[in-house]
C-alpha cells in the first residue's frame, strides 16, 4: 500500500519484508493468497519445495542453493534430538512426567536451552566470533583466550568458558567429528567448516576445551550466511522436536521416571490429570 494510500485510510498496516497476504473478499479476516517472499505459498511452494528450503525462504527472503538446502538439512537433522543427556530436553521431559501442558514442556526446553552452557546464546556467541575472525587464526586466539572479556549484554552472565567448546569434555565427541565431516563434503574443502576441522586441534589447545556441538552449529550458520541473531532463533527452533518426543513418552510417568522417583513421596490423593492426556 502506498504512503497516500495510507494517508486516507485509518486502518492499521503491518508491514513485512517477509510475508503479504490478500484476504478473502468475503472475509478480510481470512488469507485468500499468502505470499512468502514473493512466492504463493499455498498456490505455488506446497508441492515444489521441501521443509528446508521453506525454513531457509522465511529467514533469509531468497530462494537457498542446493548445496545451502543440503546443509541445512544435515544440521537439522543433526540437532533435532539432542537426547536426555541434553538439559533442554531433560527440563522438557521433567515438566511431562509431572503432567505439564505440552506448552509448558517446551517452554521448559526452550527455557533452559536458551543459555550460554550448550544453549542458544553460546551459538550467538561463537557465530559473533565467525563474523569477527572469519578464517584467521590470530583473531581467534586473542577472541577465545580474552573470552572472559567481552561486554555483557542486557540480562546475560558473564561467560566462564569460550563459546562453542565444551568445558565438560576431554575429547572431541565422535557424532560432532562426524558431523563437521558430513557437512564439509556437502561445502567443500574451501569452506569455514573445512577450516575448522583443519585447525580444530589446535583451537582446542588454545581454549584448553574440546569443540562442542554449538561450536559446530555457529561454524554452519555462519557458512550459511545466517547472523547470530538468525542462528540463536534456529538453534532453539531446530532442536525442539526431539524435547516434544521426549516428553510426549514421559507424559505423566512419573513413577518410572528415573530422576528424582525415588525421592517423591504423595500425600493424599494422586495426582490430578488437568486435561493433559488423551
Amino acid at each position: 500500500m502506498s504512503s497516500k494510500n495510507q494517508q486516507n485510510d485509518n486502518r492499521e498496516i503491518l508491514e513485512s519484508r517477509i510475508w503479504a497476504e490478500e484476504p478473502e473478499p468475503d472475509n478480510p479476516f481470512v488469507a485468500a493468497k499468502c505470499y512468502c517472499a514473493g512466492y504463493d505459498v499455498y498456490g505455488d511452494l506446497l508441492d515444489k519445495v521441501g521443509w528446508t528450503e521453506y525454513l531457509y525462504l522465511l529467514f533469509k527472503q531468497e530462494r537457498p542453493a542446493l548445496v545451502q538446502t543440503r546443509m541445512l538439512e544435515i544440521l537439522s537433522l543433526a540437532l533435532a534430538n539432542p537426547g536426555p543427556r541434553d538439559n533442554s530436553v531433560r527440563a522438557a521431559m521433567s515438566a511431562s512426567a509431572g503432567g505439564s501442558t505440552a506448552a509448558s514442556s517446551l517452554m521448559s526446553a526452550l527455557a533452559v536451552g536458551a543459555g550460554q552452557n550448550g544453549g542458544a546464546r553460546e551459538v550467538y556467541l561463537a557465530n559473533k566470533y565467525w563474523q569477527e575472525c572469519g578464517t584467521e587464526l590470530p583473531k581467534w586466539q586473542s577472541c577465545l583466550q580474552h573470552f572472559d572479556k567481552e561486554e555483557v549484554e542486557g540480562i546475560w552472565p558473564k561467560l566462564e568458558h569460550p563459546p562453542g567448546f565444551d568445558p565438560y569434555g576431554v575429547t572431541c565427541a565422535t557424532p560432532i567429528r562426524q558431523l563437521l565431516s558430513r557437512l564439509i563434503t556437502v561445502c567443500g574443502d574451501e569452506s569455514p567448516l573445512a577450516w575448522l576441522e583443519k585447525n580444530r586441534c589446535e583451537l582446542e589447545q588454545i581454549t584448553g576445551y574440546p569443540l562442542a556441538l554449538t561450536g559446530v552449529a555457529a561454524a554452519a550458520f555462519f557458512t550459511l550466511g545466517f547472523t547470530p541473531q538468525e542462528s540463536e532463533m534456529l538453534f532453539l527452533l531446530l532442536r525442539l522436536p526431539g524435547a516434544a518426543a521426549h516428553a510426549l513418552e514421559q507424559f505423566l510417568q512419573w513413577k518410572k521416571y528415573p530422576f528424582f522417583a525415588d525421592k517423591i513421596e504423595l500425600i493424599g490423593e494422586d495426582i490430578v490429570d488437568y486435561g493433559g492426556a488423551d
